[in-house]
């Protein structure tokens, strides 16, 4: 018989008025035990004797009421949960007024963090017990039904949730990220809530622009009330208002950050309501002048300023995790899950959410700074082809626009790295074992440095620290170098602030110990070898110490792409460099046409060379000669090299047809015969045949001479040399000697005669 689930069990009882048994849902308010469970109160802030011990004995009561809660069968649990509201109003208690991880703690006592930590542990294994309907295969409640338990009986709503995922988010998030996911599947009407609570955060952001004395984009702007008072800007703000201020930003941020993180399905519902854009504004109208404002406060409280810069700083790390958040979810996740075919939309939304807020430069900045749009842009081209790359280029031009007059260094920013000393929260139970031991360390968080801690003043040197030491010391000349840059450098090289607290004798006690004579220790700075370095290589264009860009295209590292052998070899663009200079020495002018009437006639009329040797003027040398004097006073022609002459086919059949020629004049005229002999003919072709091979270096090959006459009619000397040298050199090319070796052989009795 299959079990029924919890909301259709009947369970049998007798009566107490009658005796008799009845039978009664197992889901009855008279199920429910009588045990009322104490309301939750935070740790004591000043740690006297008499609150702990209040503290710990409430604590106990709460935790004792929980585990013996946990233990309880499943119908009793769920009857005590949903029928007990001492139950919820406890469970609402602790997860308002416990401590955050980025509150402060004055140091609790031993006994108070592991009371905590106890308590925090029985609270979250409430809660997740609480979330699922199916413990086993008897005990469950079918999903509808208990999707309408939850929502009737109020045990989750949106804020609950919110306080789940900053308490419990981190170390716990795979669980909760479950456990929200499946409230929200067995009872969709969530989403109308969530729907209905984005409007309240924006509300967040708009009280803190008014108390801050801000005006934020789309705030309805009514007329001021006469008997309201008039907001102060941050600037002007008390101390403790400023605080406060801070406070309430951070805990709205980290709440918003945490509850995305967990249950990134919740973005579509936040972004109905345009939150990104009004998130940037936010940002931009609020964290410039809250970090002013705390950096004005120098001379009052240093730890307490200290802390809520920290604080800030944290804010804004997370209000830009909010947005990166958003438009991952919104646009770049269905862009990397989906097809080709379905990502138009979602660069559509991408391209339209940056150019909202291309006008906010301090929030571009420290958005790209953290997540570079860059890369998001490139992301976009690499999934479509048809990116609308106007739009994409404006929104990079506007976000490298936002970078102008800041010095833009991007710092290695921790993400989500463990610092010195976070708290780690109280590790989930494995799926399938409710009582799972976890453990918790209540300490101070030191997460708050977040993004953009608070940073040292650049260090000054140079010209401009001099100027300063200058200034100083031309009021107060009898002060020393060294005093002074010791006093610069503590009110971060501020000439103004120095010389007042020296007037003043408000020097820090650190410069006041100092000697006021002290003289400034130079420093010899090392020799500047790049800037004095000289070798054969200075300021070519591969020299990184002379220029700050090189055409890395000219940089090659091994046989090119697509490059052989043959294809280096037929590159002949060297030659025809070379064959351009050659052609320019065939251009000679042996003689110069003067004019009649030039400047070169008449200096050359004028001018009178005494070394001259007129004695043989006279007299005709060589006039009688049978040879010419063209061999004496003509130029010998330029011959192009070899090497770098074009190649012309069949140019070396024509240089032997030349030699031919020539060698034919050189015999003399030839008789005219009508009819030639045929055999000298043939002689004659032979010995031109003989003659050019031997040009060319052919060994002459006697086979004619060692065929010799048909036999019985002799052999010539000749034949009979030619043969013999035959057969002593036959075995020099393919028999291998085989006639000698045979014959060797023989010679030796090795093969009988």
């Amino acid at each position: 018989m299959p079990t029924l689930p919890l909301n259709e069990l009947q369970i049998t009882e007798k009566d107490p008025k009658t005796g008799k048994l009845r039978a009664v849902p197992a889901l009855h308010p008279d199920q429910k035990a009588d045990r009322c469970f104490v309301l939750y109160k935070p740790p004591p802030a000043d740690n006297s004797p008499a609150q702990v011990d209040e503290y710990l004995e409430r604590a106990a009561f709460i935790a004792d009421d929980l585990d013996w809660l946990l233990a309880l069968p499943h119908n009793k649990f769920w009857c005590q949960v949903i029928f007990d509201e001492s139950l919820q109003k406890c469970l609402d208690s602790y997860l308002r007024y416990t401590p955050r991880k980025f509150d402060e703690l004055a140091g609790p006592p031993s006994a108070v963090g592991e009371m905590q930590q106890r308590l925090h542990r029985s609270v979250f294994l409430t809660f997740l017990r609480m979330s699922t309907h199916k413990e086993s295969k008897d005990h469950f409640i079918s999903p509808c039904a208990f999707g309408e338990i939850l929502y009737n009986n109020f045990l989750f709503d949106i804020p609950k949730m919110l306080d789940l995922c900053v308490l419990f988010g981190k170390g716990n998030q795979p669980l909760l990220q479950k456990m929200i996911e499946n409230i929200f599947i067995q009872q969709p009407s969530y989403y109308s809530d969530l729907d209905e609570t984005v409007p309240t955060i924006l509300q967040v952001f708009s009280n803190i622009l008014q108390q801050c004395g801000l005006q934020s984009e789309g705030a309805s702007s009514e007329p001021q009330k006469l008997e309201e008072k008039v907001r102060m800007t941050p600037g002007a703000m008390p101390l403790q208002e400023l605080r406060d201020v801070v406070l309430y930003l951070c805990d709205t941020a980290t709440t918003l950050w945490a509850f995305l993180d967990v249950f990134p399905l919740a973005c579509q519902t936040f972004q109905k309501h345009d939150f990104c854009s009004r998130l940037a504004s936010f940002y931009e109208a609020s964290i410039p002048e809250l970090e002013a404002a705390i950096k004005k406060r120098r001379r009052e409280d240093s730890k307490l300023l200290a802390d809520l810069w920290q604080r800030l700083s944290h804010s804004r790390k997370k209000l830009v995790e909010v947005f990166h958040i958003l438009i991952y979810q919104i646009c770049l996740l269905p862009i990397l899950e989906s097809s080709c075919d379905n990502i138009q939309p979602f660069i559509e939304d991408f391209l339209q959410l940056f150019s909202s807020v291309l006008q906010e430069k301090r929030f571009l900045r420290d958005y790209d700074e953290l997540f570079p749009v860059a890369e998001d842009v490139s992301l976009l081209q690499q999934a479509s082809s048809a990116l609308d790359e106007t739009r994409t280029a404006y929104i990079l031009q506007a976000v490298e626009g936002a970078w102008e007059g800041v010095d833009r260094r991007k710092a290695a920013v921790v993400k989500d790295s463990p610092p010195s000393k976070a708290p780690e929260q109280p590790a989930g139970p494995e799926p399938g074992s409710v009582a799972a031991p976890t453990h918790l360390k209540m300490e101070e968080e030191e997460e708050c440095a977040g993004a953009a801690a608070a940073t040292p003043a650049p260090r000054i040197s140079g010209v401009e620290l001099d100027s300063l030491i200058s200034q100083v010391k031309d009021l107060l000349p009898d002060l020393g170098e060294g005093f002074i840059l010791a006093c610069l450098e503590h009110y971060d090289y501020s000439a103004e602030q120095v010389i007042n607290n020296i007037l003043e004798e408000g020097l820090a006690p650190a410069l006041s110990s100092l000697d006021r004579s002290l003289n400034r220790q130079m420093q010899p700075s090392p020799t500047p070898l790049v800037s004095s370095r000289h070798n054969v290589f200075q300021n070519d264009e591969f020299d990184v110490f002379s220029r700050d860009t090189v055409d890395l295209s000219r940089v090659q590292k091994g046989r090119r792409k697509g490059e052989d052998t043959r294809s280096l070899l037929n590159d002949k663009r060297a030659v025809q460099e070379q064959r351009q200079r050659y052609s320019q020495y065939s251009v000679v002018v042996d003689e110069v046409t003067v004019a009649a009437g030039g400047p070169e006639a008449l200096l050359g009329r004028d001018d009178y060379e005494d070394e001259y040797d007129d004695t043989y003027d006279g007299n005709q040398v060589g006039a009688n000669d049978a040879d010419s004097d063209d061999e004496l006073i003509t130029r010998r022609p330029f011959t192009t090299p070899q090497v770098l002459r074009t190649k012309v086919p069949h140019e070396g059949l024509e240089e032997e047809e030349e030699e031919e020629e020539e060698e034919a004049e050189e015999e003399g005229p030839k008789p005219d015969h009508f009819v030639q002999d045929p055999a000298v003919l043939r002689e004659r072709a032979e010995a031109q045949r003989m003659a050019y091979l031997a040009r060319k270096g052919y060994r002459y090959d006697g086979s004619s001479a060692v065929t010799g006459n048909p036999r019985g009619h002799g052999q010539s000397r000749e034949t009979t040399q030619e043969r013999r040298r035959k057969e002593a050199n036959k075995g020099a090319r393919a028999n291998h000697n085989r006639r000698l070796m045979a014959d060797r052989k023989r010679t030796k009795g090795m093969i009988p005669s």
